[in-house]
C-alpha cells in the first residue's frame, strides 16, 4: 500500500500554525482541512455548520462522561440527542476527521485531531508554537490590534484551546509527549517550518521502507 501520511497540526495562537499547515497542504499537495472539516461534519450529522461554527474548538462545563451513564436507560440515538449541543458537534467532528483520514493524504488543523487519529499508523502529530513577542508581533500586523490587544487575544484564544482539547482528549494541550514535532516558527520561520515538517514526512515514509512496513 502507498504510504499515506496524515499530519495533523495544533497550534498556539499567533504562532502562524494554521498558515504553516496550508502552505504544507499545497507543497505535498495533500487535502487541507480547517474550517472545511466543519462542512464534512456539518454533512454527515445534519447539524448546521453556522452552529458549528459557533462552538468551534469551545466546550461548556457539563461532562461528556456523565452523559455516558444515561447509555443504560435509552438507545443510542435518544442518548446522542440528550447530549449538549457542543457533545454532539464534537463526535460529528470525530467521525469527520476519521473518515477524512482513510480518504488518503492530508493535513488537518486542531479539533484534537491528534488524539482522534492517535492509533493511526501513518499519522505525523505537530504542534506549532513560538515566543509571545512573536505572536504579538504578527497579531498586530494582521488585524491592526495594539500590543496589549493582541496579547489578550493572544491569552483568551490559547486559554480557549487548552480547555477545548484539555476536556475531551484527556490530555494536556501544548504537551510534547502528544506530538511527533513541536516547532517554533519564531525561530524558524513560516516557510523554514513547513520545509522541516516535508522533511519530516519523507524520513517517516524512509523508516517505515527500512522496518519494513507495509501501508
Amino acid at each position: 500500500m502507498k504510504f499515506s501520511p496524515i499530519i495533523t497540526v495544533g497550534r498556539q495562537y499567533g504562532s502562524g500554525g494554521r498558515e504553516v499547515a496550508k502552505k504544507l497542504a499545497e507543497v505535498m499537495n495533500f487535502a487541507f482541512y480547517d474550517k472545511e472539516l466543519l462542512a464534512e461534519a456539518s454533512k454527515e450529522s445534519g447539524i448546521c455548520q453556522e452552529v458549528m461554527e459557533n462552538y468551534d474548538e469551545k466546550q461548556e462545563k457539563r461532562s461528556f462522561f456523565s452523559m455516558m451513564g444515561l447509555q443504560g436507560r435509552m438507545d443510542p440515538a435518544g442518548m446522542y440527542l440528550e447530549m449538549p449541543l457542543n457533545h454532539r458537534i464534537f463526535l460529528a467532528q470525530f467521525d469527520a476527521i476519521r473518515k477524512i483520514a482513510d480518504k488518503g493524504p492530508c493535513v488537518i488543523v486542531g479539533r484534537c485531531a491528534d488524539y482522534v487519529l492517535r492509533d493511526h499508523e501513518t499519522v505525523l502529530n505537530v504542534f506549532i508554537k513560538a515566543s509571545m513577542p512573536e505572536r504579538i508581533k504578527r497579531i498586530t500586523k494582521l488585524y491592526g490590534l495594539d500590543p496589549m490587544k493582541a496579547e489578550e487575544a493572544i491569552r483568551k484564544a490559547d486559554k480557549q484551546r487548552a480547555t477545548y482539547y484539555n476536556y475531551y482528549a484527556t490530555g494536556t494541550w501544548g504537551d510534547v509527549a502528544n506530538y511527533h514535532l513541536c516547532l517554533d516558527t519564531g525561530v524558524l520561520g513560516i516557510e523554514g517550518t513547513v520545509e522541516l515538517i516535508r522533511r519530516a514526512i519523507e524520513l517517516r515514509e524512509d523508516k517505515a521502507e527500512e522496518d519494513g512496513i507495509q501501508w
